[in-house]
Parts: C-alpha cells; sequence; structure tokens
C-alpha cells in the first residue's frame, strides 16, 4: 500500500527518556503556494523554504499571540527575503533578487547582510525583534548560535526543501535548575545529537512525521502531542493598504491617481490580492487620520 504523506502540519513532541522537545514541521501544498508566486532560482527556492519552515519551527514552543517573522536583507543579488507564521498556522514569504544570482547562497558571503526574527501583535502594538548572527553559511546554523546566544539554551535545527515539500525539525533540551534538568542521564543530549546526524535531507523530505520521528527516537519514549495544521495565508486587509495610501500623503496619492487615470491599484505581493482604489475613495482614506503606522513588512 502506498504511503500517503502528510502535509502542512506541526508537531510537538517530547523525547521523555533524554528530558529534549521538539518540533517537526512538514509543508506541502503551503509551500507549494509560496514557492510558485516566483520563478525562483533553485538556491533560492530552498533557502526560501527553509525559512518559511523555520519560521513556522520557532512558534512550536513558545506561546505566541499574532505573528513570528524571519527577514534578511543584504545589499548584495539577494535583497530580501521574508518568512512569517501566525498564531493561526498561517503561512507566507517571498524573496527579492536581482541576477546575476551566486549559485551558492552562503549567508555569511552575503555583503551587508541582516537577519532579524520579529515577534508581533498588531492589534496590541506590541513588537520584539532579535537579530542573529550570519557568522554560519547555512540558515539552521545561524539559528543554532541564536538560540545559543539569546536563550542560553542549545538547541539542534535540520531543515530540507526542494520544490514539492519543506520539512524542519528542531530539538532543545529541556531547561530545569541550573540551565537544564539533572534528573537526566548526561549523555542524553549527545545520544540525540548524534541520532539527529544520522537524517539526512532525502529522508527528510520523503518520510511521514510520525515514521520518522519513530525511525529517529524510538528508543527514548517519544511522546507526541497534537498536531497543528498549517496553510498558506496573506494578513493583508484594505484598510492596511490605506493605511499605507495615508502614509505617502496627499501630494503623492493624488500624483498616484494623475499618472493612472484616476485609480490606484496596488497589488499584494504575498497573495496577489488586488485593491482598487479611485479619485473618491483617495478623498475618503485621505480625510479621515491614521489611526496607527503601516506595518512596512505587510
Amino acid at each position: 500500500m502506498e504511503t500517503v504523506l502528510v502535509e502542512d502540519v506541526l508537531h510537538r513532541f517530547l523525547l521523555e527518556r533524554a528530558g529534549v522537545r521538539g518540533v517537526l514541521v512538514r509543508l506541502g501544498a503551503a509551500w507549494r503556494e509560496v514557492a510558485g508566486r516566483a520563478s525562483y532560482p533553485p538556491a533560492l527556492r530552498s533557502l526560501l523554504g527553509e525559512a518559511l519552515t523555520a519560521s513556522a519551527l520557532l512558534t512550536g514552543n513558545i506561546k505566541l499571540e499574532g505573528t513570528l517573522s524571519i527577514e534578511l536583507k543584504s545589499s548584495g543579488a539577494l535583497r530580501l527575503l521574508f518568512a512569517e507564521c501566525t498564531d493561526q498556522g498561517r503561512l507566507r514569504g517571498l524573496a527579492r533578487w536581482s541576477d546575476p544570482l551566486p549559485e551558492s547562497l552562503e549567508l555569511v558571503q552575503l555583503p551587508d547582510a541582516i537577519m532579524a526574527i520579529t515577534i508581533g501583535n498588531p492589534e496590541r502594538g506590541q513588537r520584539y525583534q532579535g537579530l542573529v548572527d550570519l557568522q554560519h553559511p547555512d540558515l539552521f546554523g545561524a539559528l543554532e548560535n541564536y538560540f545559543s546566544q539569546s536563550e542560553q539554551l542549545p538547541a539542534k535545527i535540520l531543515l530540507a526543501a526542494d520544490g514539492e515539500h519543506a520539512v524542519g525539525l528542531m530539538l532543545q533540551r529541556l531547561p530545569g535548575e541550573g540551565g537544564y534538568d539533572a534528573v537526566h542521564d548526561e549523555d542524553a543530549w549527545t545520544r540525540i545529537l548524534h541520532l539527529a546526524a544520522t537524517l539526512g535531507q532525502e529522508e527528510m523530505l520523503a518520510t511521514p512525521p510520525e515514521q520518522l520521528l519513530y525511525r529517529l527516537f524510538h528508543e527514548e519514549s517519544v511522546r507526541l502531542f497534537e498536531p497543528r495544521s498549517l496553510a498558506f495565508g496573506c494578513s493583508c486587509t484594505r484598510e492596511r493598504v490605506e493605511a499605507v495610501l495615508r502614509s505617502l500623503g496627499r501630494d503623492e496619492v493624488e500624483a498616484a491617481l494623475e499618472a493612472n487615470e484616476g485609480e490606484i491599484e496596488v497589488i499584494c505581493e504575498f497573495c496577489a490580492q488586488r485593491y482598487t482604489f479611485d479619485r473618491i475613495d483617495a478623498e475618503h482614506l485621505l480625510s479621515h487620520s491614521a489611526v496607527s503606522a503601516p506595518d512596512t513588512a505587510q
């Protein structure tokens, strides 16, 4: 009987014997929706898929109300990479680049590169941002270093993406007194790292989540929690587009209307939703003061 691969799901689990918690994310249709928005070169497509998966992974062990995003900017051919996951499991992402794009996109080689992880709740006006040190060539290495520095808690992260699927696995030692739970044997974390090191990208992409966890950790008493569904979804709204137009000011809005025969059309880069504004719409939005500053990532 042919094995059916479960797609677009987040599994939280506990390795009870080792005192390690984990998150496994497998994306299918949600990733293909994002990947299909542009003709991404293979290396960039893989990096975007890894970032999208990582944005979901990082929501697995935190109490999230709002969104978590990973954003990379550089002055080179790869200008922007953005991936986001919401507390409802809605994912979106994109990348902007110019040719020629290097065949190998090592983060440490990107000129003037900055990566940030942002947790925000626009409804409450809350925003936390942490910068990721880019002294590692790969995204997983940069994120592992981020956890080591920001939480003083070691993490092992594995990421893989192709044109059809994107998969990620994150493992962390459970914190306890003095940083770790003294009940667990001293070699547990090293043992888990050795087991994780046997997992290749092809196996990650081809194996169903439950089977993958059993294959790796069947001797570690795997405890699976209720899976969480994931899906492509965009947070763009007409109200947010109106806020952006207000921020431009009357002169720029009127100039745009004049240049486009009395109509402004805004197309969301994430989901291709179209928003149109005629002169009456523009006058109405300009006559109302902006309630809050627009989110530039929208």
